[in-house]
């Protein structure tokens, strides 16, 4: 089974409007003008945002050599760099051939059914991000899904549902 990268609207990654660019300018003066800066750059602003804004884009390139399109060229080509903003709690589903074997797809039907978005997709409060990943490197545990750092094992769609409504639970408590 391959998996699909999802591919990212550049028009649509200012979902909330402005972000603060004076928080990224440390990481631009610490990189000006060093070569092989770029994924670091794009590295650097993911950790401050959580995605790289399109914005922040367009003051790389006008504080540094680097082009729009080298730019988008190595977020678009990295599974790593996210275009537009990601759930506080990224719940990754393995369909590797252990977890697919053993119903991931049943899991993943399920999540999406209970979220309501679908791969690659997040949640309108923010709260989760779904994502099918080819393996998590637990298959004497599959089918399995992480949730953040924290992974979870021999799953049914049901416990799988159960986990995330467990999580939206403490996280609204929380509020």
């Amino acid at each position: 089974m391959r998996i699909q990268r999802i591919s990212n609207n550049v028009d649509t990654v200012e979902i909330d409007g402005e972000v603060d660019l004076s928080l990224i300018m440390p990481l631009i003066n610490k990189y000006r003008g060093k070569k092989g800066s770029l994924i670091p750059l794009l590295q650097g602003v993911q950790t401050v945002y959580g995605y790289i804004p399109k914005s922040a884009f367009e003051l790389l390139a006008k504080e540094t050599e680097l082009t729009l399109s080298d730019m988008y060229g190595v977020a678009t080509f990295y599974a790593q760099f996210r275009l537009k903003p990601v759930g506080k709690n990224i719940v990754k589903v393995c369909h590797g051939t252990a977890c697919h074997v053993q119903g991931a797809d049943a899991i993943s039907t399920a999540i999406k059914e209970a979220l309501g978005v679908e791969d690659g997709g997040t949640t309108p409060d923010r709260l989760f991000t779904l994502e099918t990943v080819a393996c998590l490197g637990c298959c004497s545990l599959a089918p399995v899904m992480m949730i953040g750092e924290e992974t979870f094992g021999k799953l049914t769609g049901s416990s799988a549902v159960k986990i995330i409504k467990e999580i939206r639970i403490r996280e609204n408590q929380n509020k």
